[in-house]
């Protein structure tokens, strides 16, 4: 993985520097809450319901062991004793002190962490696939492009006060699982007829109040002509953008409003004119950063206590079928770790797991961990052989959960727990579908179900992309809930479609578990999902479970 450079570390340790002495004029008087604002949101700090809250940012979602226990110090040291993973791969503590929060920086800055851009309307942390370096359906680890995008954006000069925020997301797989089409700019690595490797670049994605599938704005851009083509679609939509409505001015409304054939040809003449002045010296950069992420030296060995581990004991059996992935080396897997227990807090962590997973990736992982979307945690290169140890750590810890792509793998935003522009609860409405479905001993059968859950319209939840998506509102003082049904997030990405009229705090549990029940009597069989049933069938069937009334006032 990256290591820090003379440059990083003292570019760092200026930014903390400078945000030391603004938390301190903050804290004197000498600075207003509205004139410390813009300051603290470059530098990943919020003001939400009840604390400040510190936003942490992990590039593409990977760590090593020993940042991942310097997490789980800050969280003890300055928080409660535990941080949230969130759908940007990144980690949020939700209770410290404004006074403390530059040591907190500084105790990063020690493991090369930071949490610049983060936040604000600037390029926030690049994101990627959370199997990167270790899917076997990869054509090439995404990392490096990531990296590549980190250090250019970071501090750009011409993008640090843009329209509105903007998010890039890197796969290197042809099976989507960075959701690209739903970010600003989403880049899919890509190989031609003739083996040249490029990128397919989506742009105009992203979900909150108008939610968009992104458009494929070039099918294979050279890999040479990356950084000056993302610079051109960047400066375009920043001259074009809307600043005068903040709820209009990403770029998936500039790509509406202008038309795609119009930004393309905008983008290709700003990419002309500047292409000359990069003058090979990015290539000099990204050819450094592919050697910073050479792979593990994996190694060789008997896989017969996976096997008779999987053979003798039902339990690991179960885990293994969930929580595995195919690795590209022989002999190893990709190990998913659910932070999803039922009944708890999608994303928690406490810093006794982190460190668990820190000592794992230590003794089994190469030492590297990942962070997903999801909210899950990846140990991503381990031998089948050390499986079994694995499995038993992770028992004991009690983040054995076998439950990744079932109907308990949640996502969820904060919600109205923490976050200031929350409309309703999510944590607790996730917590109760979870509990029940493990009370109806049904979510295996279910098979792959994907809810995701967003506490208002900003979606930091996902919900439109969520097979089950569910939106909380405030209607009159009073939490509403609505549902959309055959989201998808994947390289088939689609916009769920609204079922119809919200529930009540207390009607959506039961609404779900109608509409989940009913899905199992109207599948085809035991293996088509719900998805495969929903794009077969339509919403109608689906919708008469969700609202029997109706339909028993119909009949």
């Amino acid at each position: 993985m990256y290591k820090y450079s003379d440059f990083d570390t003292a570019f760092v340790a200026e930014r903390n520097r400078q945000f030391r002495h603004q938390v301190e004029r903050r804290i004197s008087g000498a600075l207003t809450e509205d004139e410390f604002k813009p300051l603290r949101l470059m530098n990943g700090v919020y003001l939400q319901l009840h604390a400040y809250m510190l936003r942490v940012a992990i590039p593409y979602g990977t760590l090593n062991s020993a940042q991942m226990d310097q997490l789980a110090y800050l969280a003890d040291t300055w928080d409660k004793g535990y941080g949230h993973f969130t759908t940007r791969q990144n980690i949020q503590y939700n209770w410290p002190k404004l006074n403390d929060i530059p040591d907190m920086l500084d105790a990063l800055a020690k493991v090369e962490m930071h949490a610049i851009q983060t936040s604000g309307n600037t390029i926030r942390n690049v994101t990627a696939d959370h199997f990167a370096g270790a899917a076997a359906d990869e054509i090439a680890d995404p990392r490096p492009v990531a990296e590549l995008i980190r250090q250019w954006s970071t501090d750009h000069p011409e993008f640090q006060f843009l329209p509105r925020k903007f998010k890039v997301a890197v796969t290197g797989s042809p099976n989507d699982r960075a959701v690209i089409k739903a970010h600003d700019i989403g880049l899919r690595i890509v190989q031609n007829d003739q083996g040249e490797t490029g990128y397919q670049v989506i742009v105009g994605g992203g979900l909150g109040r108008t939610p968009m599938i992104g458009k494929v704005l070039h099918d294979h851009l050279p890999e040479a002509d990356l950084l000056p083509y993302l610079e051109a679609v960047v400066s375009v939509w920043n001259l074009l953008g809307r600043r005068d409505n903040k709820y209009k001015a990403r770029i998936k409304i500039t790509v509406h409003e202008h038309g795609l054939e119009d930004i393309r040809a905008r983008v290709q003449e700003r990419f002309d004119a500047i292409r000359p002045s990069f003058d090979g010296i990015d290539q000099e950069l990204f050819a450094g950063i592919k050697s910073e992420f050479a792979a593990p030296a994996f190694r060789s060995a008997e896989t017969a206590a996976f096997d008779q581990a999987y053979q003798s004991n039902p339990t690991f059996q179960s885990w293994a079928d969930s929580n595995l992935s195919d690795h590209k080396a022989p002999g190893y897997a990709i190990v998913t770790v659910s932070i999803k227990k039922h009944g708890q807090t999608p994303g928690d962590a406490s810093s006794a797991q982190m460190r668990v997973l820190a000592e794992l990736a230590r003794l089994y992982g190469h030492d590297e961990l990942r962070i997903s979307h999801e909210q899950n945690v990846i140990l991503p290169h381990v031998h089948k052989s050390d499986l079994p140890d694995v499995y038993a750590a992770l028992r004991e810890a009690d983040l054995h959960t076998a439950n990744i792509g079932k109907i308990s793998d949640i996502i969820a935003c904060p919600g109205m727990d923490y976050c200031a522009l929350a409309t309703a609860r999510s944590i607790p409405v996730a917590q109760q579908i979870a509990t029940r479905f493990d009370e109806l001993k049904l979510e295996h059968d279910i098979g792959h179900l994907q809810i995701k859950i967003s506490g208002c319209i900003n979606a930091c939840g996902h919900h439109h992309v969520g097979h089950i998506g569910i939106l909380g509102l405030d209607r009159a003082g009073v939490e509403n809930y609505q549902i959309t049904l055959g989201g998808d997030a994947t390289e088939t990405a689609a916009i769920g479609e609204r079922a119809g009229p919200g529930f009540a705090y207390d009607e959506i549990v039961p609404a779900i578990e109608r509409l989940v029940l009913g899905y199992l009597d109207l599948r085809a069989a035991p293996e088509e999902t719900f998805l495969q049933a929903y794009r077969r069938l339509g919403l109608a069937p689906f919708k008469a479970y969700l609202y029997p009334e109706a339909r028993a006032h119909a009949a």
